[in-house]
């Protein structure tokens, strides 16, 4: 089923992992952060800056492009890798967290959901099955089950119904997958139960007794803070096959990654780089920086002299300041793409850092640090 994909763990250093998956469009190597670009673009970069930032891997999703363009036409075009012109290896989300966020317009049953198109208006019916089909036209190389995500707080008994029908959708999609897959690509299964314990084991245990080549933690940074969140990884992390990949949905900050990579975790992805960047926030390896402020507005200094992006390093706060406050596009560029850099060297110093043994002095001296909004250290 998954010819030509594989995990390697190269070295354990205090709990953190570095390793590499190995795919038929190249080696991702963990851990590792995926720079999302949802409807086939990262947003305000090229595929090439991306690139050049150190992703060896990005994330689209299934939602957005069965809306638009439409999973078909894609296929036609000669699927996502052609079309968006990123040669290296995709993993299309699912779609299960966008279809929670439509409250009122979708339907959750047995079969599927059933809900109303945000584009249009149209309705669809997304099943376990469809959503494997559209990831295979798609061409994706890591695809994930559909689940169904709740929101936070929940009951037992909502997280409960949740994770067992999650489970049920996972075997549909292990099956299709089986009949759709291609040579190399790989199906993950997604652990849910919210922040109760009982229903982690429940879920991580079924979807490890499917032998996938590799499961993802879900559900997670919804609203029940890192403290909660960190707990409910620990907990779930114990009954997931050491030798597969360890993917956390949707986190998170830098702080969020060091700690997560500290219990474990091998992939991230999160919509904050570019975000922050479309807002006038950076991340820096002295923390944020928020571009808005007056402070800047005279500051000659670099973004950031430690980063080797061009934009961090070639242009004043003082210009960068302009930029967002006038609300240039340019702005919103060039800090998009030095808060993609930077995460991607946040990921190879954690990966240097496993390598040599000194996971927990990197994590010590940068966990504070990068936490936080903006002070005056800098």
């Amino acid at each position: 089923m998954t010819r030509g994909f594989g995990f390697k763990l190269i070295a354990v250093d205090a709990g953190a992992r570095r390793g590499e998956i190995a795919t038929p469009r190249g080696v991702i190597r963990t851990p590792a952060f995926m720079p999302v670009g949802t409807a086939a673009s990262v947003k305000a970069l090229y595929p090439g800056q991306v690139r050049e930032a150190g992703a060896d891997i990005i994330l689209a999703n299934t939602y957005h492009l069965m809306l638009r363009p439409g999973a078909e036409r894609i296929a036609r075009l000669g699927g996502l890798h052609a079309f968006m012109r990123w040669p290296g290896p995709i993993l299309t989300d699912s779609g299960g967290f966008q279809i929670m966020s439509l409250a009122g317009l979708r339907k959750v049953t047995e079969e599927g959901v059933a809900f109303q198109s945000h584009v249009d208006g149209a309705r669809h019916m997304l099943t376990p099955e469809r959503a494997i089909e559209i990831q295979c036209l798609l061409g994706s190389d890591i695809q994930m089950q559909l689940d169904e995500c709740i929101a936070f707080p929940a009951s037992p008994d909502e997280a409960r119904r949740a994770m067992e029908l999650s489970l049920r959708w996972a075997e549909r999609c292990r099956r299709a997958f089986a009949e759709k897959g291609s040579p190399g690509q790989a199906l993950f299964g997604i652990v849910q139960g919210g922040v109760h314990p009982e229903l982690r084991r429940r879920s991580a245990e079924a979807l490890a007794a499917m032998e996938l080549p590799g499961y993802a933690v879900g559900g997670l940074a919804v609203g029940e803070g890192q403290a909660a969140m960190l707990g409910t990884l620990e907990r779930t992390l114990t009954f997931l096959p050491a030798g597969k990949p360890r993917y956390l949905m949707g986190v998170g900050t830098p702080a969020d990654l060091i700690e997560a990579v500290a219990r474990g975790i091998d992939m991230f992805d999160c919509v904050m780089p570019t975000r922050s960047g479309r807002h006038g926030q950076a991340f820096t390896w002295s923390g944020r920086v928020n571009l808005r402020n007056a402070r800047h507005a005279e500051d000659p200094r670099p973004l950031d002299e430690r980063s080797a992006c061009p934009a961090a390093r070639e242009y004043s706060r003082a210009y960068l300041h302009h930029l967002v406050k006038a609300g240039e596009h340019l702005g919103a560029m060039l800090l998009s793409w030095a808060n993609v850099w930077f995460y991607q060297e946040l990921m190879a110093a954690m990966r240097a850092a496993v390598a040599e043994g000194r996971f927990a002095g990197f994590s010590a001296e940068h966990r504070e640090r990068l936490a936080g909004a903006e002070t005056n250290r800098e």
